[in-house]
């Protein structure tokens, strides 16, 4: 198989009943493995197999539905959000003239109603005929305004798929052609007077505007929900100066520059690409991409991030990163993805939607017929009856509930720099209730420091710092980083260490050169050390080892030709949030854990700082995995922390995988939700966030089912037999126009989110 990914804006979809029904069409095309309909972005994912179906293929399948598939291709997003604003415009150019039309029919109809005199040819006791046909003529340019809803209602309704436009269409063409079979009647003279007092021109007309303009609103609060995603395609700058083999500076577009270019970027200005500086000094605020205020100091050598802004200095950069592979586009790309995602809690109304319509159908049509020849009512007020059921329904509200929020909590969180990348990750998140921290560079900086080097043999401290050195020198792990820093910064030389070998969770080996003399090297724990037979663990070792470990340092062993030779402490100090960062977890109800290699001493010291209860020290990283099993399977929904890199099983087999993004573009992909910056509050802004965002989900959900569950019955008349009103068509469809803005109006609130809300 080979699976491919088709991502397309969908034309067309005016309801949940819409999406739903492309998913289930498509989806169960030969050769396609899922399909993901997003009513609030209108855009559909597909993974298919291009063996065995083509893009053409499920284009046209698409088209068939009644709908157009756009395709894929980098202004996509550009073009959608063109469409809306030119949606937008018709819909207003459109909604001003039938309003002020459908005015004038209510006017006309049911203006002696209270109190308006009006002329006596448009009288519907004086002149019947002139009465009817006055409201004819008007509501015709309104039915014209409104033709989309009978354009797109009517055929979707002949195919067999209705939706909300059938509904709409349906209600207000029964009216339309009702009232003109009496407009006819009252030509012939039969009853003139009582058929023009039973006309529904007014409802019609008053229909279309009230729901046009429910859609103008529903359409403006949508277009809202993307503003994050605007927000960070506006901050890649669109030119940017070249600094050519002559050392000329031409300004080029940024979609030319390729890797390896060098770039001047002035004060002030944004970075086009991604790069590394060549010359230069600067800060830059990257707050767009890591949610923090503070600019970064910049340097020869230092990342810079396309989309961050240079505020001081000038600085040249070489392009490491361009077009889609920059983080800023990967960012995009990923906010997008989890924006068209689906969480589990859709499923229900998914399902519901996609018979929703039918069903309105079939009970507006009962009860019409009902109330007709069962309750003897007459035709008229059967015939409202069934209109305010037609018109009233609204599955909008219910399509739109789960991915609006889905899209601005998402947004949100981009913009506070936690990246979610699926709506499942944000469901499954909001459970959460026992974190599991890291603690090398994920509670603590990340930045070790060699701080204490003590001698149990004849060796002096600088012998003992060299071979520390020498043996670290092939390694890349922190401590190893700050053994060799430390070495270097005394001027000192390195030992020569060959056939180094690591022994993650443990130490390393390898054999130390001493002129033509080669002897054996153990550099780790005290556990390595004693099971390889190492000697010289006196009372006095142990003493400092317990005093070093109490201060909450690492430390390590030295032994060469298995006699112990002293021990280095290095100190990896605690991220100054940290302590606070435990105590908004624990008003927030979370159990808080350290999970770390170290020993147990040193692992207590740190989390006694931290202000963490408990402690599972001594893990090898691939018995971080077994640990998060072993919490899981006493119940606990876990959310492991940690840097994204040394801790991916760990974070695969937890609940809820969070990666601190320390190096930005190293943890995107490694993790359901990723921290842009390395600061701890970016999990509480992400498990806040998600239970922000599913507690508006369900208030959405809640609202639309309500909506629909109460609404309905009420539109069918279930008031009048115990002396209540009859529900007028006209509010019915002002509730169903409103119904879906207020879904959306609350999603955006998420907009808004402060992580001071978590409490």
């Amino acid at each position: 198989m080979e699976a491919r990914k088709y991502q397309s804006v969908i034309g067309g979809m005016h309801c949940a009943a819409c999406s739903t029904r492309i998913e289930k069409v498509v989806g169960n095309l030969p050769g396609v493995a899922r399909c993901t309909v997003n009513l609030a972005t209108a855009k559909a994912s597909i993974v298919y197999d291009s063996e065995l179906i083509s893009v053409v293929s499920i284009e046209e399948t698409i088209g068939k539905l009644g709908f157009v598939a756009q395709g894929e291709g980098a202004d996509n997003e550009q073009q959608h959000g063109d469409t809306v604003e030119e949606e937008l415009a018709q819909i207003k150019s459109r909604l001003i003239p039938a309003g002020i039309l459908a005015t004038c029919i209510m006017i006309i109809s049911m203006g002696p109603m209270v109190g308006l005199h009006l002329p006596s040819f448009v009288s519907a006791n004086d002149s019947p005929l002139g009465h009817s046909l006055l409201q004819f003529f008007l509501i015709l340019p309104v039915l014209y305004l409104g033709r989309n809803f009978y354009l797109n209602g009517i055929p979707a309704l002949l195919r067999g798929v209705p939706n909300m436009d059938s509904l709409i269409a349906i209600g207000t063409g029964a009216a339309v052609l009702y009232s003109t079979w009496n407009l006819v009647e009252i030509g012939l003279g039969v009853s003139p007077v009582a058929r023009a007092h039973d006309l529904y021109f007014e409802s019609a007309a008053m229909l279309i505007t009230l729901i046009s303009l429910g859609k103008y609103l529903e359409m403006r609060s949508k277009s809202k929900t993307g503003e994050a995603i605007k927000s960070l395609l506006k901050l890649a700058p669109e030119t940017a100066i070249l600094i050519t083999d002559n050392g000329e500076h031409v300004e080029v577009a940024v979609d030319s520059l390729g890797v390896g270019d060098v770039v001047l970027v002035r004060p002030g200005e944004r970075i086009p690409v991604d790069g590394m500086v060549v010359d230069g000094r600067s800060n830059v605020d990257q707050s767009m991409l890591t949610g923090e205020s503070v600019p970064v100091a910049k340097a020869a050598g230092d990342m810079l991030y396309g989309g961050t802004l240079n505020t001081t200095g000038t600085l040249s950069s070489r392009a490491v990163k361009v077009g889609r592979d920059t983080v800023l586009a990967r960012i995009v790309t990923l906010v997008e993805d989890a924006q068209g995602s689906k969480a589990p809690i859709a499923n229900l109304a998914d399902r519901i939607s996609l018979y929703f319509v039918p069903i309105v159908i079939c009970i507006a049509v009962l009860a019409g017929l009902a109330w007709y020849f069962i309750a003897g009512a007459e035709f008229s007020f059967s015939l409202r009856i069934f209109i305010a059921v037609m018109v009233i329904a609204c599955p909008c509200a219910m399509g739109l509930a789960t991915p609006t929020s889905i899209m601005v909590g998402t947004g949100r969180g981009a913009q506070l720099g936690v990246l979610i990348k699926t709506g499942e990750a944000l469901e499954r998140a909001q459970h959460v209730d026992c974190v599991v921290f890291d603690k090398t560079g994920t509670l603590t900086v990340g930045k070790p420091e060699l701080t204490d080097i003590v001698s149990f043999s004849s060796w002096t401290e600088d012998e003992l710092l060299a071979v520390a050195a020498g043996a670290e020198q092939f390694s890349e792990h922190p401590l190893a980083v700050a053994i060799i820093a430390a070495a270097r910064q005394g001027g000192g030389e390195l030992d020569k260490v060959i056939e180094f070998k690591a022994l993650p969770g443990f130490g390393l080996q390898g054999t130390l050169v001493q002129g033509e003399t080669n002897c054996s090297l153990l550099f780790g724990n005290s556990s390595l050390l004693k099971e390889n037979g190492v000697t010289g663990f006196s009372e006095q070792v142990e003493q400092v080892y317990g005093r070093l470990s109490a201060e909450g340092k690492t430390v390590l062993h030295l032994a060469v030709d298995h006699e112990l030779k002293g021990v280095l402490a290095i100190a990896d100090p605690l991220k100054a949030e940290a302590h606070d960062v435990v105590l908004m977890f624990k008003d927030m109800g979370l159990d808080v854990v350290m999970l770390t290699g170290d020993n147990e001493k040193t692992a207590l010291a740190i989390a006694r700082d931290a202000g963490i209860d408990r402690v599972i020290a001594g893990v090898l990283p691939a018995g971080k995995a077994d640990e998060i099993v072993k919490l899981k399977q006493k119940g606990k929904v876990v959310a492991m922390v940690g840097d994204g890199i040394n801790d991916a099983p760990a974070l695969a087999v937890a609940d809820v995988g969070i990666a601190m993004g320390t190096g930005i573009d190293v943890a995107i992909d490694s993790a359901d939700i990723v921290l842009m910056s390395g600061h701890l509050e970016g999990v509480v802004k992400a498990l806040g966030l998600s239970r922000a965002t599913m507690k508006n989900i369900r208030q959405n959900l809640f609202w639309a089912f309500a909506y629909n569950i109460i609404g309905i019955p009420i539109a069918a008349g279930i008031l009048v037999p115990f002396g209540g009103p009859a529900l007028s068509p006209m509010l019915g469809g002002a509730a169903m126009a409103m119904s879906s803005v207020s879904v959306v109006t609350n999603a955006l609130r998420l907009r808004f989110y402060d992580t001071k809300q978590n409490k």
